[in-house]
């Protein structure tokens, strides 16, 4: 039976890939071009299109060879690649996959530079809005620098010898190699720990590998979040660094910066002088003009002659006495007057006089309430007896003298027959007595007729 010659498509991609990592001048290539379709994933892997005006190739760069990098690809950049172009089987493109990058006619330092320096533009960090202004007499200068080296004495010499009064406390810190940018933000922090008042941070010259420490983004962020005025003093006069940029004060040399951070001894002596002469000058000159007052004041008229000054006043005051003299005497007159006004008016209204008048007129309403009373009595008794007359005289008494009897049954006058029956006893009552007695007939009377 005949072999199948049919190929999968899996089978003959991985001979495709064979063949590329076979071939020895696909290991190792050197390629020229412009990047296209930039993507860098979040694993930190860079996918893009490297073409040129013929031809386009597909490209990565994994994550470990992307973190050498110092600067950021974008698209639109031409860059010099070296790496090995092999199949990348799912798909069965080739793909050149890239072990280093550096852009073309610049270097990827200056590149990363321009970069960073772009990017925190734009974030505000570089805006005079943030700077901080230095301490003109500083107590304690905080310097971060490495221990040794002729940036660290100048620092120190220069310090000492503008402005002894201020300490200086060191922070030793690596400022190149591996490990420096740690060092050096780890510094900064520690110096805004203490109570220093200015902040040196730098190093001596050399060249763009070694002073690019001050060119990483976390220097830059460390140096603009301190709560100290930080001076930036790296390199030469002719270096320029992410730090100057973002220091709140850039010196040309460590130099530089020290005699930035303080006042010199000797200016300030010479300004205390210049000073102390101008004070004396103008002390010099206003008692001078005091003493020329003074002079015009005692030789005026008033100094001549003081007396006149005060000898109105001492007329008004004596006017004034004899004024308040007669006045006085009046007041005691017009007063006594007032006194003696005011003691017979109380001697008319004295008490006494009116107590004995209410007497007298006590005395004369109480005989006239007796006289009242005398004949109220005597009309009483009028009235009295005459009242005793007319009942003696309508009394049944004295109609019983002449022969009448009043007769009573059961306690009550009976006044007509028809008040009794046969049998009935009675009861008269006469003038000296009473008799009981009994009804044996009735003889009624026919009643007349008004």
């Amino acid at each position: 039976m005949a072999t199948d010659p049919y190929l999968s498509v899996a089978a003959l991609t991985k001979y495709i890939k064979k063949k590329f990592d076979a071939d020895p001048h696909l290991r190792d290539v050197y390629v020229k071009g412009e990047l296209s379709n930039v993507k860098i994933h979040t694993s930190g892997h860079i996918y893009f299109t490297l073409k040129d005006q013929k031809a386009r190739m597909p490209a990565v760069m994994f994550s470990a060879r992307a973190k050498s990098m110092k600067f950021r690809p974008e698209s639109g950049m031409t860059v010099l690649i070296r790496g090995d172009i092999s199949v990348y089987e799912a798909s069965g493109q080739y793909q050149l996959y890239a072990q280093s990058m550096q852009p073309d006619g610049i270097g990827d330092y200056y590149l990363a530079f321009e970069q960073l320096k772009e990017k925190l533009n734009k974030e505000g960090i570089f805006n005079a809005d943030h700077k901080q202004s230095l301490p003109r007499f500083p107590e304690k200068v905080a310097v971060i620098t490495a221990q040794t080296g002729a940036a660290v004495r100048d620092i120190i010499t220069t310090l000492k010898r503008r402005y002894p009064l201020a300490q200086i406390v060191l922070f030793p810190t690596l400022v190149q190699g591996q490990g420096a940018v740690q060092s050096i933000v780890q510094s900064i922090q520690q110096a805004n720990r203490t109570d220093s008042d200015v902040l040196i941070v730098g190093r001596g010259g050399g060249s763009i590998e070694d002073l690019w420490a001050f060119n990483e983004e976390a220097v830059a962020r460390a140096i603009h979040d301190s709560k100290i005025p930080v001076i930036s003093a790296v390199g030469h006069e002719t270096d320029t660094t992410i730090a100057d940029f973002v220091a709140d004060l850039r010196a040309a040399t460590p130099t530089a910066a020290a005699e930035l951070a303080v006042p010199s001894r000797i200016e300030l002596l010479e300004r205390v002088m210049g000073q102390r002469q101008i004070m004396f000058r103008h002390m010099t000159n206003d008692l001078e003009q005091r003493r020329i007052r003074l002079t015009q004041l005692q030789n005026s008229y008033p100094m001549a002659y003081p007396d006149r000054l005060y000898r109105p006043f001492i007329e008004r005051i004596e006017r004034a006495a004899d004024a308040l003299q007669r006045e006085t005497v009046l007041t005691v007159r017009r007063s006594g007057d007032r006194l003696t006004m005011l003691s017979r008016q109380l001697d008319n209204r004295n008490p006494s006089d009116r107590i004995r008048q209410a007497e007298r007129d006590l005395a004369i309403l109480g005989d006239r309430l007796d006289q009242r009373i005398a004949n109220v009595f005597n009309q009483r008794e009028q009235q009295l007896k005459s009242a005793i007359r007319t009942l003696d005289a309508l009394s049944p008494l004295k109609i019983m003298d002449r022969g009448y009897a009043i007769p009573f049954k059961h306690g009550e006058v009976v006044k007509s027959v028809d008040q009794l029956e046969l049998g009935d006893q009675l009861s008269l009552s006469l003038k000296d007595g009473e008799i009981k007695t009994v009804i044996e007939a009735i003889d009624a009377k026919e009643k007349e007729r008004e």
